[in-house]
This record gives structure tokens, sequence and C-alpha cells, in this order.
């Protein structure tokens, strides 16, 4: 049986706390909508199926040579580097 199914017989009778800690297992998004109804927050981390959207960025900035093999040593120009690269990767 999977979790989620668990899950759902489960989800009337949680107590109030704020926080629920699960394993990926109960990763669904109607879990996750009814936790956040009863003021619960969610730490559960996502399926792998999901996609990372942090690993995708960070795949993404690497798709600019500048930023990939970092060419300015400085932080005061890096960042400006970056800040430019997410800006051209969000109006693409």
């Amino acid at each position: 049986m999977s979790d989620d199914i668990g899950a759902r017989a489960l989800c009337g009778s949680l107590p109030a706390v704020d926080w629920l800690i699960a394993d990926r297992g109960y990763d669904a998004d109607w879990f996750r909508d009814a936790l956040k109804d009863r003021g619960i927050r969610p730490c559960i981390p996502g399926r792998t199926s999901r996609g990372n959207r942090v690993e995708i960025m960070f795949g993404r900035l690497k798709d600019w040579r500048r930023v990939a093999t970092r060419y300015d040593t400085c932080p005061k120009v890096f960042l400006p580097a970056i800040a430019l690269a997410a800006a051209v990767i969000f109006w693409v």
C-alpha cells in the first residue's frame, strides 16, 4: 500500500501541530494542501519525478559559460553576471 493512501485515512485525526515531517512517500499535492488548510506546514522532500526547481535553475545558469566557469573571480562582478543571466532566462 502506498504511503499517501495511509495518509488519507489519518489526515482527519492529526493533532494540532505546527510542522509535519514526512518522507517522500507522502509527497502529494492533495496532502500538502490538506495540511496547509489545517494550518500545518509540511516538511516533505519532493519525489525525484517532481523535479527540484532549484537544481533546474542552477542547471540553466550553468548554460551560461561565464557563470559556469566563473571567469569573474571578484564577487562584485560575479553577482551581476548571475543577475543578468537570471533575468535573460526569466524573459526567454
